[in-house]
Parts: C-alpha cells; sequence; structure tokens
C-alpha cells in the first residue's frame, strides 16, 4: 500500500479500540502516515505488529482512550461497543468517539446520548471497503453526528480514505450503510436465482453475464427516475403501464416454475401490481408499487 505522510500529523494523536483486520488497517494507516497512535485489543497480542511499526500499546481501553483526544471505535458488533465503553467510565469525559463499528441507526442514537451523558463528543461512521484498501480511495466512509466535531477531525479521518458526511443526526451514516448494503444483496440474490434459471435451460452463464453487463448501463437513469417518482408522489411509466407489465409476470413465474427455479419475488412483483391495477393505477409505472410497499393486502 502506497502512504503519504502527513506533514501536520507529528502532533496528532489517535486511540483505535479494536485490532481486528479493519481496526488494524486503521491503526496501521495512522502510524504509517505519522500520527501518534494507541492501540487496545481485548487480545494484547495483536497489537504486537502495531507497535512493532511505532504504535503504543495500552493495557486497557480505558487507558488508550486517556491517551488521545481522538478516540477510534471498530469493534464486532455494538454489543462489544457498549461493553468497552462501559469500562472506559470517566476517561471519555472531553474525547471524541469515532465509531466505525456495523451497526443500526437507533444503536449510532443511543451511543450518541451515552456520550453525551459521559462529557464526550461522538460521531457515528460506516466503512463501505475491505482492510487492505483501507488508506486508499477504493475505501469510503459514511459518517453522522456534530457537524463542528466531524470538521475538526475531518483532515484525520481522510486519511483513512473517501469521506461522506451525511448529517447531524447520528444515525444517518447508519442509514445509509444499510441501505446500500441491502441494495446489493437485493440484486446478488436475484441475480443468482435468474442464473439458476438460465443454466435450467442449458445457457452458459458466463456469456449470460457478460451480456448482463451491458445491460446493467440502463440502470442509473431509471434508478434515478424512480427516486424522484417516489418523492413527489408522481409515477410516470417507467417501465410501462402496469397494465402491460403485469401480463409479462404471469409468463415469467410460469417459467420458473416448469423448471423448479424459486419464483416468490416474482410472485410478489405480480401481487402488487394487480393490487395497484385494481386501485385504478394501471396506467402507472412500476414506482407506483411503492405505495402498497408496508401496507398489508386486504383479504
Amino acid at each position: 500500500m502506497t502512504t503519504t505522510r502527513n506533514p501536520t500529523a507529528a502532533t496528532s494523536q489517535v486511540t483505535v479500540l479494536g485490532l481486528g483486520e479493519m481496526g488494524s488497517a486503521i491503526a496501521r494507516t495512522f502510524v504509517d502516515r505519522g500520527h501518534r497512535t494507541t492501540v487496545w485489543n481485548r487480545t494484547a497480542s495483536r497489537s504486537t505488529p502495531l507497535v512493532e511499526s511505532g504504535a503504543t500499546a495500552a493495557a486497557t481501553a480505558a487507558e488508550a482512550v486517556a491517551a488521545s483526544p481522538l478516540v477510534i471505535v471498530c469493534l464486532l458488533d455494538n454489543t462489544a461497543v457498549e461493553e468497552v465503553l462501559a469500562s472506559v467510565g470517566p476517561a471519555v469525559a472531553g474525547k471524541v468517539l469515532v465509531n466505525v463499528t456495523s451497526g443500526s441507526a437507533g444503536q449510532a442514537r443511543a451511543n450518541e446520548r451515552w456520550a453525551r451523558e459521559h462529557g464526550a463528543e461522538y460521531i457515528d461512521g460506516k466503512i463501505m471497503g475491505d482492510p487492505p484498501y483501507v488508506g486508499t480511495p477504493n475505501v469510503m466512509l459514511l459518517f453522522s453526528g456534530s457537524r463542528p466535531t466531524f470538521d475538526a477531525h475531518e483532515p484525520t479521518l481522510r486519511e483513512l480514505g473517501g469521506i461522506a458526511y451525511h448529517g447531524e443526526d447520528a444515525g444517518l451514516a447508519a442509514v445509509e450503510f444499510m441501505a446500500q448494503v441491502a441494495v446489493g444483496y437485493e440484486l446478488l440474490i436475484g441475480y443468482l436465482h435468474v442464473l439458476r434459471l438460465v443454466q435450467a435451460e442449458g445457457v452458459d452463464v458466463v456469456e449470460f453475464t457478460e451480456r448482463v453487463a451491458g445491460s446493467v448501463a440502463m440502470y442509473p437513469s431509471l434508478l434515478t427516475s424512480m427516486g424522484k417518482a417516489v418523492k413527489s408522489g408522481e409515477y410516470a411509466p417507467d417501465l410501462g403501464p402496469l397494465n402491460v407489465q403485469a401480463a409479462l409476470m404471469d409468463d415469467l413465474i410460469n417459467h420458473r416454475e416448469s423448471l423448479g427455479v424459486e419464483a416468490v419475488r416474482m410472485k410478489e412483483v405480480k401481487e402488487l401490481m394487480d393490487r395497484r391495477i385494481a386501485g385504478g393505477h394501471g396506467d402507472q409505472g412500476f414506482s407506483s408499487l411503492f405505495e402498497l410497499l408496508g401496507r398489508p393486502s386486504r383479504a
């Protein structure tokens, strides 16, 4: 990994709590960039490689927090975060906690309240990327919480990769992270089911994938138009009128069922389309199904 030393980092102190793969990558980036870095981990031996590179290991989490004005928390989950924070007690007063542990928006807001009650500032963060790329533009870090606090420490946080600030509400980084990750999983599991269908028909899945890669170029503009439609409540026939789309759904469902391929999602789409059409909205597009999400169907 290429490193660039920050000429002002010599007076910058930072603590990293948690030395799993991601925490270690964060700590190593700070060390390599010239920051005076204190590290702590429940399993003390994990700090050895970092100490050999110039970090200082603390015996306890409280000592690690006391060592620096900026404390990066990178643990397994929010339960671990709560346990570690409870152990540091008064040491957090006057510190800035930046928690990059995965967790929900509600957990982020609860952590912010805890920090405020203990005299600390809190920024919630989420990391989109893998440990080997920390410190490069291939990692995006999402932050939310106190704007003045974020602004004060932005130069240091920017050492870790690309960054984006999502607002004063501490939960907003988690909202963005969870939504971005969910889009990926929703897309990919659907894609795997399609590959099952294609393979069942004897089509080469690699060649099919190459063709799909070309087709997805249309989606950015479609997604943008759907977002605008949901916000405005005005639903143009984006993929064609629902009256026309619904007729295709039976073919998609029957095709899958004839080959023993999962059709739950297609059936869900068909059911939503039928409900929307029955409500007198058959001239609208796919984005109008948003109006039915979270609303139970009537028997």
